[in-house]
């Protein structure tokens, strides 16, 4: 999070409702508790590859979403309703200039979104949508940008055939977990059970790992894509 600043704007970019809380729910609501103001941007819906889906399960996932959303203190929500795990078949200049919109709209500081070696092909597409939309420019608003870990995506990538997520900023969410596990739990339909990595004990025990790594009760890590200071 920037130091000594008030009422920054933050932008989340994800590719599924559920990924904002995942990867960094805690720190939304460390930049909601700051006076920040936050945007969310889903890309897809996040279940139309799923078989027998219809528009119902759609509205339940988007319902889920603006919930988790309101959960963490986020107002500003923004769905593109693109087909889930379908982002590669649409071009890929549409899909920077939805995002370049949104972004002359919310002039953010800051960007979290996707790492880019996740085996979701969704949330690798999303990471490039994001650097190509926030290339450095003379004047430009973004100044930080930093990507997330997401349980059964991040951690199932093949270290041989893609880069293996390395954190090396860690953001302490000892006070704010609660709220991470809170909003998760309007996604209780897209939860499994423990041990599977897309679980709440799973969440809750990776914010602990990732703290107790750097001394801390509960954090969740990123990997810094750009900082202008």
């Amino acid at each position: 999070m920037p130091k000594n600043y008030k009422n920054n704007s933050i932008l989340v970019v994800a590719a599924h409702p559920d990924d904002e809380v995942l990867g960094c729910g805690g720190t939304i609501s460390l930049h909601v508790n700051n006076g920040d103001k936050v945007s969310i941007v889903f890309f897809s819906d996040g279940v139309t590859s799923r078989n027998n889906t219809n528009s119902s399960f759609v509205n339940a996932r988007k319902n889920a979403g603006i919930t988790a959303c309101n959960r963490l203190g986020v107002k500003n929500i923004k769905f593109l309703d693109m087909p889930d795990n379908k982002l590669d078949t649409i071009p890929f200049l549409d899909l920077v200039q939805k995002l370049e919109k949104i972004i002359d709209e919310v002039n953010p500081l800051v960007v979290y979104t996707h790492f880019s070696g996740d085996l979701n092909i969704d949330h690798r597409i999303v990471h490039q949508v994001v650097m190509t939309a926030c290339r450095p420019q003379p004047n430009y608003c973004v100044r930080e940008i930093y990507s997330f870990e997401i349980l059964s995506s991040t951690g199932w990538t093949s270290p041989v055939s893609k880069p293996c997520f390395s954190p090396n900023k860690y953001i302490d969410i000892s006070q704010t977990l609660e709220d991470k596990l809170y909003a998760l739990d309007a996604y209780k339909d897209e939860l499994r059970e423990f041990p599977h990595s897309r679980s709440a004990k799973s969440v809750e025990y990776l914010a602990k790992y990732r703290g107790s790594s750097v001394g801390l009760i509960a954090a969740e890590a990123f990997m810094v894509e750009r900082i202008l200071n």
